[in-house]
């Protein structure tokens, strides 16, 4: 059965991101498509041979994708929570605890997904990331959210995504501890609006300093970034 809470409240917004005062359950806002906030943290692990992505395989138990691969952290706000506080997620999730003080927000993504019978989901995801010198090996994992935790070179992440080759080799953390694997592109979430390309660019040109990063949103195709999947 999911995990996920459908009772949990959402705060309902505009497609702009406007408060509309009131909140929902989450199980009628993923049925009815209501406009709420999101968040993703992706977390670049800093070592010798060169910075790390750390993507997280999602539960089985998940209500939407279970067991794909997506970013480092991933989470909504709650109703009365600004997004600010929902940065808790990264401690509940993989246990990085991260402040404001912390993270780069690279930007607002508009992701819009149905999926039959009764599922639509449409979200404003607000996307940061952070920088950490912490191994692998010392996160923690909530198994009731994560099914584990990979670590792949940034420039052999951006080429997965990218489509430019179909496996990489990465690290993988589970509860059962760290392991050599192969990640595949059939493992990834799927996306449609170039997501994980264009925020994986973002970072590069955030961590090598470059005067002008790409924009999230300009980088983003389709309608204000919005996507109908199945």
């Amino acid at each position: 059965m999911p995990i996920d809470d459908p009772t949990e409240l959402f705060d309902l917004c505009d497609a702009d991101g406007r408060p509309l005062g009131r909140a929902r359950a989450r199980g009628l806002v993923h049925r009815d498509g209501d406009w709420h906030r999101s968040l993703h943290v992706w977390v670049i692990l800093e070592a010798e041979a060169g910075p790390a992505v750390l993507f997280q395989r999602r539960s089985l138990t998940k209500d939407t994708h279970p067991g794909k691969v997506d970013a480092s952290v991933a989470g909504h706000v709650r109703a009365g929570e600004t997004v600010e506080a929902s940065l808790r997620e990264a401690e509940e999730e993989i246990g990085l605890a991260v402040g404001p003080s912390d993270v780069v927000r690279l930007g607002l993504r508009r992701h819009v997904s149905h999926r039959p019978p009764s599922h639509s989901d449409r979200e404003l995801q607000d996307i940061f990331y952070v920088t950490t010198r912490r191994p692998l090996e010392s996160l923690r994992p909530d198994p009731d959210e994560v099914l584990g935790l990979i670590a792949v070179a940034l420039p052999a992440a951006l080429a997965l995504c990218a489509g430019e080759v179909q496996s990489v080799a990465a690290r993988e953390l589970t509860r059962e501890g760290v392991k050599d694997v192969v990640l595949g592109a059939g493992e990834l979430l799927p996306v449609d609006d170039g997501y994980f390309v264009v925020v994986l660019t973002s970072i590069a040109q955030h961590l090598a300093k470059v005067a002008h990063p790409a924009s999230l949103e300009e980088g983003l195709t389709g309608r204000r970034g919005e996507k109908e999947t199945g």
